[in-house]
């Protein structure tokens, strides 16, 4: 039983030892934070600032667990700390204001009572004004006064005495209550005010009379909102007459007293303070001091650069004035606008804040003098847009944007006045006036305005604006006034788009009408804003539903064609990433017009267009092709009008081209991609006479003194042969006939009085389109019109030393031989003026000076003969060799140096092209004559030979392909030339002819030869300058030579290897030395079998030579 009766005992004891336990756990921790937060406390006495910011956020961050705890610790440590520094006090008591504030919803009452006691305490305890300390301790009481007000006014209201001058923060903590809790604090207010009313007599010194004034501006703040919000107001019975007669009482000492007086910084805390008492006090009293009130107010921009508060003050009594339906304004008005026109005109610093809301007050009160005197204000402000000073138009602009955007039912009659006023801005070519009209014009846009008579004289100054360049030129460092980066073009991009997307009235105003900007060439810069809004207008109108009126033409007389609009956006669109990639915007609208250009369109276009853009955007301006981008544009062109198939249409559509293209005249690339599309018209115009006609006009008014003219000119007509050859070439015919290439008048007027310069370019042009003809017509119907009615042209200009007629002559016959061997391969065709044109272009070789390579002459002849000598028949054996032989010496005997700069081309730069041109001709004569003869002849016998052994820098290493023996002599000896360049070539000279001559064995030409394949590795030991070195190698290079040249070739190989001892280069006489003596040990029987033949004889030089060597 006592068993038992213990085993009870013990298990009924049990809970109350856990229950003690866990109180212990609890007291323990509590301990514990309670000791962690007092030692933290203790070390704000450190005086690094980073130790005491540590100290703060621990604090808090305590205080967010246990927030009650934390304050009676800081409570307490506070008291019994009485001797500690007020700079260590601030740190405890922003920690208390932080944890008030973040745990205001679950403070108990006990603890916001000693909290409110230690704050009230704390903040008092110094009279004087020690304003951080003091300022934490406040800030604590208006932290706690969100939810305790009550608690806080019982405390503070006991330092409140009257007749007696409180404690500065007493009554600033009342001024900040008053705003943080409005509900809770306006009851108080009106005993507050009659406690304080007395005391504005009291106060001496200008803090006070300060806190005073910022304490009634903060009750007539906190009035004004209780007022405004009665249906949430605890007391709904409140009204502003509760507090007129103290508001007026105060404002009596403040603005016959405090006003007057000398400090600076107590004027501007009266003014400050004005603003909001003005809306309480009685109508009767406000009506009253206007006189008196708002020249005492204007008065004070004249005695403070800061002029922000006094402005927001004017504002506020300005405003109130107008509730009570003043008539003193009226009497004021002029002395309003003529002090506050110049606060606006001075440029607002956007690194001065306050400047910039001194601006924005300033306008306010524009706004409120504007609806209450909209005739007087406009008829100060509108004169002034004609004033000679930029600040006063500015000023002005800004003014008028503030009073449209904010006065619009009284400026509504007003709009038709304004809008003429507008003229002068509109002609003004300041950028800062310019911005100030662009915002203007935002503002009418948002309004109405322009959508009256003379808005759209509004919108073409907007597109005007977003044409100008977009780079605008350095300035010198930004004055005052155009502090902002913002150019006007950006400005006013981004304001047209604006309008387009965003304010649905502008809709009817903005389409079609915008499109009256898309053609004209002034507004190019502005084409990709144009696009994007028209685009976007367009989209809108189409989903309304009008797809098929999307442009009524009839309504809209000014409206550009659909030819002229699709002539225009397929033009631009071929330099896609100018003007911010208006190639994708302009065609992106084409697809959208799709229906208004052609209803048969609507297919292929939804189609093709979408493609075209996706290739813009899958590029860079870097890497997109040109001439694919341009071919591209060409074949949706041919597909459109072939979509479309209605002659009528595309003869309009050429005419307008036509008539386009001066429009383009300084823009040179767009202008050579709008003749291509005028050709590629032509050529699908049924029309012949239409063709011929628009060919003359072309010839007629072409600028023949540009080169990219010139160029567009000949594609067109080459374009155009493709099916109109037969016009194509007459009309080519009566050009030459005509007299536009003598002295006198011709049949073309336009030709009258040219210069011998301007005729040259004329004939360029002309051969050039030959050239083009040839190139693009069909071959079956141009071979035979090459020599009769091509070359015949162009024979009688080949007498010229005209740079550029000269380059035109070079390049026509390069294409005439392209075209002729394109179209060879469908048949035989035997160019017999050949000869003469390959010795006209040697002529041209000739003519070129061997000191200096200043043009492309050479390098492009060299082309052309290139294509020249592919084609039947075959050049002459003298024709030919003066061809290479002209060549070779042209290229290969110029100094190390050939030519300075050229255009802008590096003299290096056409060196490489001119021998490349030289190597492709060469391979193509060899080409002609590949076997072993035509090797021999062309690189041992008469040509290349003696560059080869040139020691002229190395420059006759150039030519790769070699025949076999003679040759292999001509080369190996190089392997131990000077020049560690020229030993490398040599090799894969070697190389190349052994590999020939085991094609010519009947090896098939990807066979590999282990031992012919040992050469490339042997190429190493050829760069070292090492003479023991570079034999050695010789030695196993004759080695390998030895082993594959066939028998019956060694014999020329020695005869040949023996003249290489007497090589101008001592090296290669040398290196000629060691490989005849390897040749002769490693093939030494084959020729001693030769020798002892029937007959055979070997022509051995002396043996003393032989042992010499």
């Amino acid at each position: 039983m006592e068993g038992n009766a213990r085993g009870c005992s013990s298990s009924f004891a049990a809970p109350d030892v856990q229950e003690t336990f866990g109180e212990s756990q609890n007291f323990a921790a509590r301990l514990s934070r309670s000791g962690l937060a007092t030692t933290l406390m203790d070390a704000t006495t450190d005086k690094d600032p980073l130790v005491q910011e540590q100290i703060y956020n621990a604090l808090c961050y305590l205080g967010e667990s246990e927030p009650e705890e934390i304050l009676h610790s800081c409570d307490e440590y506070l008291r019994q700390h009485d001797k500690l520094a007020y700079p260590h006090r601030v740190i405890i008591l922003k920690a208390m204001e932080t944890v008030v504030r973040n745990n205001i919803a679950s403070l108990d009452k006990s603890t916001a009572k000693v909290v409110i006691f230690l704050a009230s305490s704390e903040m008092t305890k110094s009279k004087e004004v020690i304003r951080d300390w003091q300022q934490a301790a406040s800030s604590v009481l208006v932290a706690v006064g969100q939810r305790f007000i009550n608690k806080v006014m019982e405390e503070v209201l006991t330092k409140f005495q009257p007749g007696i001058l409180p404690h500065y923060f007493i009554v600033q903590t009342f001024a900040n209550l008053s705003v943080s809790n409005v509900f809770g604090m306006v009851p108080f207010l009106n005993s507050i005010l009659g406690t304080m009313l007395p005391m504005l007599g009291m106060a001496k010194q200008d803090h006070m009379k300060s806190v005073f004034c910022y304490a009634l501006q903060h009750f007539s703040e906190s009035i004004q909102e209780y007022l405004a919000n009665l249906d949430k107001a605890p007391d709904p019975t409140v009204r502003k007459d509760t507090f007129s007669n103290e508001i007026f009482s105060a404002y009596e000492v403040l603005f016959n007293s405090w006003l007057q007086h000398r400090e600076a910084k107590l004027r501007l805390a009266v003014v400050e303070a004005m603003g909001p008492m003005s809306y309480l006090m009685p109508s009767e009293k406000l009506e009253e001091q206007l006189p008196k009130l708002i020249p005492g107010i204007l008065a004070l921009y004249k005695k403070h650069a800061e002029a922000f508060y006094i402005s927001k003050s004017l504002c506020q009594i300005l405003e109130a004035s107008v509730n009570i339906g003043s008539r003193s304004l009226d009497v004021q008005l002029d002395a309003l606008l003529g002090t506050l026109h110049p606060q606006i005109c001075a440029p607002a610093d956007p690194f001065v804040p306050l400047t910039v809301k001194n601006h924005t007050e300033v306008l306010r009160c524009f706004t409120v003098l504007a609806c209450s005197f909209p005739d007087r204000v406009l008829a100060f402000l509108l004169p002034k847009l004609e004033s000679s000073n930029e600040r006063t138009r500015v000023g002005t602009l800004l003014i008028m944007r503030q009073i449209i955007n904010s006065a619009p039912s009284q400026m509504e009659i007003k709009k038709p006045f304004i809008l003429s006023s507008m003229k002068l801005p509109l002609q003004d070519s300041n950028d800062k006036v310019k911005r100030a009209v662009v915002q203007v014009i935002s503002a009418m846009a948002h309004h109405g305005y322009l959508e009256q008579p003379g808005g759209e004289a509004m919108m073409e100054y907007l597109v005007r604006q977003c044409a100008l360049p977009s780079e605008q030129p350095k300035k010198q460092p930004l004055d005052a006034d155009d502090l902002t980066s913002d150019s006007v073009q950006s400005i006013s991009v981004n304001t047209l788009f604006l309008l387009s997307t965003t304010v649905d009235r502008m809709n009817n105003v903005l389409w079609p009408y915008l499109l009256e900007f898309v053609t004209p060439i002034q507004f190019t810069n502005a084409l990709t804003p144009l696009c994007k809004s028209l685009m976007y207008l367009a989209m809108k109108k189409q989903e309304e539903g009008e797809n098929a009126s999307l442009i009524r033409y009839d309504l809209n007389g000014n409206l550009p064609s659909p030819y002229a609009l699709t002539t225009r956006l397929l033009v631009v669109s071929s330099q896609p990433y100018a003007g911010d990639c208006r190639g994708a915007a302009a065609l992106r609208l084409l697809s959208v017009l799709q229906y208004s250009v052609h209803p048969a369109l609507e297919q292929l276009w939804s189609k093709r267009v979408p493609s075209l853009v996706e290739h813009i955007e899958e590029n860079t301006e870097k890497c997109l092709c040109q001439k694919e981008w341009e071919e591209k544009l060409l074949l949706f062109l041919q597909e459109t009008l072939a979509a479309v198939s209605d002659n009528t249409w595309i003869c309009h559509f050429v005419t307008e081209m036509c008539r386009q293209l001066n429009c383009y005249n300084g823009f040179p690339l767009e202008k050579n991609f709008l003749y291509k599309c005028i050709g590629t018209t032509l050529g699908a115009c049924v029309s012949k006479d239409l063709v011929q006609k628009q060919l003359q006009e072309l010839l007629e008014t072409a600028r023949y003194h540009e080169e990219a003219e010139r160029e567009g000119l000949a594609s067109c007509f080459g374009i155009c042969a493709i099916n109109h050859l037969e016009e194509t070439l007459a009309k080519l015919e009566d050009f030459v006939r005509s007299d536009v290439f003598k002295k006198s008048v011709g049949l073309f007027s336009i030709f009258k009085d040219r210069s011998d310069n301007e005729v040259e370019k004329i004939k360029s042009t002309l051969i050039l389109c030959y050239g083009f003809v040839a190139v693009h017509a069909p071959k079956e119907l141009v071979l035979s019109r090459i020599e009769a009615d091509i070359l015949k042209n162009i024979f009688q200009y080949f007498n010229t030393k005209d740079l550029t007629l000269k380059l035109c002559l070079i390049r026509s016959i390069c294409m005439i031989s392209q075209a002729i061997y394109d179209g060879g391969k469908c048949g035989d065709f035997v160019f017999s003026r050949k000869a003469e044109l390959v010795a006209q272009m040697v002529e041209f070789i000739k003519a070129e000076p061997l000191d200096a390579m200043r043009t492309p002459v050479r390098q492009r002849a060299m082309v052309t003969c290139t294509y020249l000598v592919v084609l039947e028949p075959h050049l002459s054996d003298p024709d030919r060799t003066e061809l290479i032989d002209t060549c070779l010496a042209s290229v290969l005997a110029l100094p190390p140096d050939p030519g300075q700069e050229r255009d802008g081309i590096g003299s290096d730069i056409l060196y490489g092209d001119t021998l490349s041109a030289l190597k492709d001709l060469l391979k193509s004569l060899l080409q002609r004559n590949l076997t072993p003869h035509g090797l021999q002849d062309m690189f041992a016998v008469g040509h290349l030979g003696p560059w080869i052994k040139s020691n002229k820098d190395g420059r006759g290493t150039v030519v790769p392909f070699y025949n076999l023996g003679v040759l292999i002599a001509l080369f190996s000896p190089r392997c131990s030339d000077s020049l560690a360049s020229v030993r490398q070539h040599a090799v894969d000279c070697v190389y190349c002819l052994l590999y020939i001559q085991l094609c010519y064995e009947g090896f098939a030409r990807d066979h590999t030869d282990e031992m012919v394949e040992g050469l490339k590795a042997l190429k190493k030991g050829l760069e070292e300058p090492d003479f023991t070195v570079l034999f050695h190698t010789c030695h196993n290079i004759a080695m390998v030579v030895g082993k594959r040249v066939p028998p019956d070739q060694l014999m020329s190989l020695l005869l040949a290897m023996f003249e290489g001892l007497a090589d101008p280069d001592k090296n290669c006489s040398r290196a000629a030395t060691v490989m005849i003596n390897s040749l002769l040990k490693e093939r030494g029987s084959v020729l001693q079998e030769k020798g002892d033949t029937p007959g055979g004889s070997l022509p051995w030089p002396h043996r003393g030579s032989a042992c010499a060597l």
